[in-house]
């Protein structure tokens, strides 16, 4: 507990929205709650995962004053992030000191749709009624930097695999620098695994050969294609530090840290080491912390390291809002009953007194009535002019609707000109991205037509080939690679014995 909030609590309760466990920090011992309870002595954490938020590094004129940052962030969050401006989204931030721009203050912002924070929470509400704390998940690994468990600087990645979300984040001279969510969360893995295996298997022999067995001492038949699995995985992450290296101006990468949320005796800190030629180590350290004989995740660790912490030393980034309700003293209801006490004391300990106060209060009372009767001569003279006022109004709300209508049809002109202004260069900026990829299957594009209706947009590709095999490699990475901007479909892949080629008909659907 730091020291502003050890007064007030005397245990921390760290939550896991999305497996619904529960752990308990009374001073250094940690132990899992099974059955959770409402507890005004507890302080209670969580987190968001990354896939559950949008972040971003918004520049700020220094020249902006500080009680209009947060309206400045905001509005430039909408505007550059392209949110919807129907939509309240939950926006916090923090600041990135480690940067030379002379001109512009930089902020990491986090953005999160309200519906988002109701559905993850609704089972921890309900059980313990409030969240003092929800974080973002990479910002909970500055702990480690605070309380000195990682003690040298440059940069760090951290990657870790949950059920519901994998994560990449890199810390930077032990601040936070960047964050994304990896394709190959636990049951992402099980799904991609099925998949390169040609057999679906259970949830559970997935989560047993994880967690129980070595690449190098097992001699299952999962064995190969978790190799390959893990291939895919490690390069990915190569791919996002190839990019932030290039976007960071990184000279390198000091270590790698790779850890699960299930205890196994898989080697992954071995495996990125030889893949990507970086120290790397497993994503457990020595918290300080003492706990039965159960497994704890490391996010339980971190939380519970967050709010040992001191304030100063940390990300403060706080989406809860389920707030616990003030002390009673200093709700309204509070402050009327201890106003009554109060002046039934002085009633009783100083009668005179009272009697003063009601003599008083007659006076101001007959003071009061004279004002109301000017008051309310006024009244009857400004609801007149009201009503002339309203009449007014309705006469220029009728105009008011012809302009409407004139301006809703040169609107709706402006529009079609911009569709057409807009919408073909983006056909043709399509149609030289999938020359590209056809190219390099070898595959042939024989036709292609286009079509849009109810605002659905659908391209047609006749393709042709040699081989079978390279429409079909074509398509499986066509949806690997553009698999939220497109939507592929492909019925069938028939032969024509006069070509002697393969033909078939590619339908994309932009999303």
């Amino acid at each position: 507990m730091n020291k502003k909030e050890s007064g007030s609590f005397s245990s921390v309760i760290s939550i896991n929205p999305y497996k619904k466990t529960y752990f308990s920090g009374e001073s250094n011992l940690i132990s899992e709650i099974k059955s959770p309870q409402f507890a005004k002595e507890q302080f209670a954490i969580s987190y968001l995962n990354t896939n559950e938020f949008i972040t971003a590094q918004i520049a700020v004129s220094k020249n902006i004053s500080q009680e209009d940052i947060f309206d400045t962030i905001t509005m430039q969050a909408y505007d550059e992030l392209g949110l919807d401006e129907a939509v309240e989204y939950a926006i916090q931030y923090v600041e990135n000191f480690n940067h030379s721009d002379e001109d512009n203050r930089l902020f990491h912002v986090f953005v999160v749709e309200p519906l988002a924070l109701d559905t993850t929470f609704t089972n921890a509400i309900d059980t313990i009624k409030y969240i003092d704390v929800i974080i973002p998940t990479p910002l909970l690994l500055k702990s480690l930097y605070t309380k000195d468990i990682i003690l040298n600087g440059g940069v760090h990645c951290f990657i870790y695999f949950q059920e519901n979300d994998a994560f990449v984040t890199l810390y930077s001279q032990k601040e936070f620098l960047y964050t994304k969510s990896l394709p190959y969360s636990l049951l992402e893995m099980h799904e991609r695994f099925c998949e390169l295996y040609g057999e679906k298997i259970s949830y559970e022999s997935f989560q047993d050969f994880f967690t129980q067995q070595t690449l190098k001492e097992t001699s299952s038949d999962y064995k190969l294609y978790f190799i390959k699995l893990y291939k895919e995985i490690f390069a990915s992450v190569n791919d996002i530090l190839t990019y932030t290296k290039r976007a960071f101006d990184i000279e390198k990468f000091e270590h790698l840290y790779i850890g699960t949320q299930l205890d196994t005796l898989m080697k992954f800190d071995e495996m990125l080491e030889a893949e990507l030629s970086v120290q790397a180590s497993d994503f457990d350290f020595t918290y300080g912390f003492e706990h039965k004989d159960v497994y704890v995740d490391q996010l339980h660790y971190l939380m519970q390291l967050y709010v040992l912490s001191d304030p100063q030393e940390q990300y403060i980034s706080n989406f809860s809002i389920y707030h616990r309700p003030p002390k009673f003293i200093k709700r309204e209801s509070g402050k009327f009953l201890t106003l009554i006490a109060a002046s039934l004391l002085i009633a009783f300990a100083y009668p005179v007194t009272y009697w003063s106060l009601t003599y008083t209060q007659m006076l101001q009372y007959s003071l009061l009535q004279e004002k109301y009767n000017d008051l309310h001569k006024k009244k009857v003279t400004r609801e007149v002019m009201i009503k002339n006022t309203l009449a007014d109004k309705a006469k220029v709300t009728t105009l008011l609707d012809i302009e409407r209508k004139e301006y809703t049809q040169k609107k709706n002109t402006l529009s079609k000109i911009h569709d057409v202004k807009v919408n073909y260069p983006m056909k043709a900026k399509l149609l030289a991205m999938f020359t590209k990829d056809l190219n390099k299957f070898g595959v042939n594009l024989q036709d292609i037509s286009y079509t849009q209706a109810n605002h659905a947009k659908e391209f047609t590709l006749s393709l042709n080939a040699l081989n079978d095999k390279k429409i079909t490699q074509l398509i499986e990475y066509l949806t690997k690679i553009h698999d939220k901007k497109f939507k592929f479909s492909l019925k069938e892949i028939s032969y024509d014995e006069d070509e002697q080629r393969y033909t078939s008909a590619l339908k994309v659907k932009i999303l």
